[in-house]
């Protein structure tokens, strides 16, 4: 924590130097203008560059910002992933310094963070809580790869999704989203922050793989797994099909139970999307499934995920 003069009051100083700390934070921290009713907050990531909750825009275009000296001015939308909902907005000709970033991997349970955010006409806000879970990296429902998995002790205020998260020596941690878990805070990591914003940057969206497949998990029956000598006792079943994607040209039916990917058990749907990165798109990929209660193998190319959200 930043150090003070003490005048002897433990809770004074440490007062202090929390006010002091959203202070200096605040500086990066911007309201973003992109829905209705309440502006989500932003975080000033480079010079030029905010990043903000992806699920809080609600336009493509109009959106503003407003920043920390009360000017207004108009932002253009890079792009946007909703994977990890993270969206990067450019500013022209605002030349402000951007936040200092720390490690979110450093956060355990209990520690004291701030969330630092931005409204209109009252200046920064900030709210005080701990961590109430951490851990190690984390896929969301929809399939984006966190750094770190951070959930906050509680929800966030409207408002808060897009804020800075700092830690108890000012470091931003990441940005706070209410996107990817129900009911709950969530942080979307500086590590993950930074490499999303670079790909939307560059190229206006995140690549993923797909195989135009929707699953569930199913338990296999003991006779499939002694007959064909299979490894694990889940599958996923094939409930849905994209029109003309990758699973449905290879042949792939409703009904068929995904059992391998690339000679790997298929079990859950992390499996699935541990053969969906980027490197993987236009790459074959050997599917084992069980069909009227026979192996069958077959062949796709993986394709790229459809990009509803790239306007580049």
């Amino acid at each position: 924590m930043e150090t003070s003069t003490s005048n002897g009051n433990p809770l004074q100083d440490l007062s202090d130097n929390l006010a002091r700390i959203v202070e200096r934070v605040g500086q990066g921290v911007v309201a973003v203008h992109g829905r209705h009713r309440v502006a989500s907050s932003g975080v000033i990531w480079r010079h030029g560059v905010v990043v903000t909750a992806a699920h809080t825009l609600r336009r493509m275009e109009g959106i503003e910002v407003t920043l920390p000296d009360g000017r207004t001015v108009a932002a253009v939308l890079a792009g946007r992933d909703t994977g990890t909902d993270v969206a990067v907005l450019k500013l022209d000709g605002v030349d402000l310094d951007p936040v200092e970033s720390g490690d979110a991997r450093s956060l355990k349970a209990g520690h004291f963070v701030l969330a630092v955010a931005r409204g209109d006409g009252f200046g920064a806000s900030a709210d005080f809580g701990v961590i109430g879970n951490a851990g190690g990296p984390w896929r969301t429902w929809r399939g984006g790869q966190l750094d770190a998995f951070v959930r906050l002790d509680g929800g966030l205020h409207p408002g808060f999704s897009g804020a800075a998260l700092a830690d108890a020596g000012g470091q931003v941690m990441g940005i706070c989203t209410s996107g990817l878990v129900r009911g709950a805070g969530m942080l979307i990591p500086a590590m993950t922050v930074e490499r999303v914003a670079e790909e939307l940057l560059d190229k206006g969206r995140v690549s993923r793989g797909y195989l135009g497949v929707g699953t569930q998990q199913v338990d296999l029956s003991e006779a499939w797994i002694d007959k064909m000598n299979l490894s694990a006792k889940h599958g996923l079943l094939v409930n849905s099909l994209a029109r003309g994607g990758p699973a449905e040209q290879a042949g792939v039916l409703l009904g068929d139970v995904l059992i391998e990917l690339d000679g790997k058990p298929c079990c859950d749907i992390d499996d699935v999307h541990t053969v969906l990165g980027a490197t993987n798109i236009g790459q074959p990929l050997k599917i084992a499934l069980i069909r009227g209660g026979e192996r069958t193998e077959c062949s796709l190319t993986v394709g790229e995920r459809p990009q509803r959200d790239s306007w580049r």
